[in-house]
């Protein structure tokens, strides 16, 4: 479902997504997991037609990325890190308008937010500002939103960052549910091990803009003799505290002075 082969993205000298190659079969749970200014979000972003690569071809569902722009964000659905629902609108009205962008058929459009709600438990609040949500709420809202267009990818960058147990808990029963039962591909980053670990059937570790490790969690615990998929993690990343801040500063700074030349 998804192939991707040598990705490289540069930001004038500095290499943030240095010859990545990885694949995921259709209908798997891949998880995408580094440390602070590893890569992770700079490759979403070109799987997500975001961020135009520097190098190495991507394809979702057969799609050759870098020219079928549209035809890929058909395929695919994405919740990000942020927020991105409106919240000055209601549920139903943040879906509508997803509806419209995505062109789905006027007539489908109803039933398709609907159901959409009820499945997510939140069709009593369909006329609810969205402000007025919980953190939960909202992470569901934005599933919800997410699969309205029909898509057969499902990109998470962190979920459930900030979330109770029981939101979280609440809502990777959701996702699972979507994976067994309608064969969603899910590719997801989190900074929950546990979660990984329960959530994917394979891992990619990226660190330095390479990928370093691959596979299930029992094989990466057994790669680096740990007993769990945090022990395996550190083991293959370090233990130094990353500074998120600094790093996305100096990202911006390298940005800034490419885009300059």
């Amino acid at each position: 479902m998804i192939r991707v082969q040598g990705l490289t993205r540069r930001f004038g000298d500095f290499t943030a997504v240095d010859n990545v190659s990885f694949e995921v079969a259709s209908g798997e749970i891949f998880a995408f997991l580094g440390p602070n200014g590893a890569g992770k979000t700079t490759t979403i972003r070109m799987l997500t037609t975001l961020l135009a690569p520097s190098g190495g071809r991507i394809e979702i569902d057969g799609l050759d990325v870098a020219t079928h722009h549209f035809e890929t964000r058909q395929r695919f659905g994405i919740v990000f890190q942020d927020s991105s629902l409106d919240s000055e609108l209601t549920a139903r009205e943040n879906l509508l308008i997803h509806a419209v962008l995505y062109r789905v058929p006027r007539r489908e459009r109803a039933a398709a937010i609907e159901r959409l709600l009820r499945r997510f438990d939140l069709w009593e609040r369909r006329d609810d500002l969205v402000k007025r949500f919980s953190g939960g709420m909202r992470r569901r809202l934005e599933i919800a939103r997410s699969l309205l267009h029909t898509p057969r990818v499902l990109f998470l960058d962190e979920p459930t960052l900030g979330l109770d147990p029981q939101a979280r808990n609440q809502l990777w029963t959701h996702v699972r549910t979507l994976n067994e039962q309608q064969g969603v591909t899910v590719f997801l980053t989190t900074h929950y091990m546990e979660e990984a670990e329960r959530a994917a059937a394979r891992i990619a570790v990226i660190d330095h803009g390479r990928i370093i490790a691959q596979g299930s969690p029992a094989q990466l615990r057994a790669q680096t003799a740990a007993d769990s998929l945090e022990g395996a993690f550190l083991k293959l990343t370090g233990t130094q505290i990353r500074d998120e801040d600094a790093g996305s500063s100096d990202q911006m700074r390298r940005m800034a002075r490419a885009f300059q030349r």
